[in-house]
């Protein structure tokens, strides 16, 4: 059943407004004008929801008050903001809420009622509000992931028909997916026909990082490009023999440089040292 002092709110919605303003920002849970006009829209579609849904928490006036609160929640989340300050948000509605009530009726059992009312709606909406944050926060994560996946893994281009990758950090399939694609793509932009793989960075080699490799160096070929693998440290070359990966008819080399001087000859360039005349 519809509570009449609920339904009444609307009538101070201002009011409300000014109260719930003046509580989050004492607990630091606002950043300004444009959380200003989100919190505006939401009272008023929530007030109007009370006033007119006779209670009904799965009515289609509460559908779009669930909807904007998803928005808001969504997009403090990826403004930065913690979820206890996400949760105050509510929180403080609630307070400012309950205050007025308390200003609107001195009836103790018709107050309790309503707060009652009132705290099982919003509490429920709490839950939504986590949910969207979290929803929120994810597609940052996944969004700052892709970022930067494609900052480690540059191609570029160090000489004419030669690119070079420098591999950072470890290798996994959909890294590996990102690697090849770059460097394929750089491949027939460029028109090179060697490129290198410097693993220098990448702090561990197993079983499977070295199938990652291989399979980049299988598909570098296929475009018609030969492929050289540097920064073999020691304790990388141990590794590969004890896990007997076999690298046979894969150039592996020690350093970039070393590696680039490989790909000079292959090309058939010489690189000399300009004697400078006075």
């Amino acid at each position: 059943m519809q509570n009449s002092l609920l339904a009444s709110l609307k009538e101070h919605q201002n009011k409300l407004l000014a109260e719930w303003s003046k509580l989050l920002q004492a607990s630091g849970s606002t950043d300004g004008s444009t959380e200003e006009e989100e919190s505006k829209e939401f009272a008023s579609l929530l007030l109007d929801a009370l006033k007119h849904s006779n209670g009904n928490a799965d009515s289609d006036e509460f559908e779009n008050v669930y909807d904007l609160l998803v928005g808001i929640s969504s997009s403090r989340g990826r403004r930065g903001f913690s979820p206890r300050e996400n949760a105050q948000y509510l929180i403080a509605f609630k307070e400012a809420a309950s205050k007025i009530l308390s200003e609107m009726e001195s009836d103790p059992s018709k107050l309790y009622s309503a707060n009652l009312e009132l705290s099982k709606l919003l509490d429920n909406m709490a839950i939504l509000t986590f949910e969207s944050y979290m929803k929120g926060r994810e597609e940052v994560i996944s969004r700052q992931i892709d970022e930067i996946s494609e900052i480690s893994t540059p191609v570029i281009r160090v000489w004419d028909g030669i690119v070079a990758l420098p591999i950072i950090g470890t290798l996994d399939s959909s890294r590996t997916q990102v690697v090849m694609e770059n460097l394929l793509q750089q491949i027939v932009d460029t028109g090179s026909s060697i490129a290198i793989l410097d693993i220098s960075g990448v702090p561990a080699v197993d079983s499977l990082v070295a199938q990652h490799l291989i399979k980049t160096v299988s598909a570098t070929r296929l475009m018609g490009a030969e492929c050289i693998i540097s920064g073999i440290r020691p304790e990388i070359a141990q590794t590969v023999v004890h896990l007997g990966i076999d690298l046979t008819g894969i150039i592996t080399k020690a350093s970039l440089a070393s590696a680039l001087q490989t790909a000079f000859d292959m090309l058939q360039l010489t690189v000399v040292k300009r004697k400078i005349t006075n």
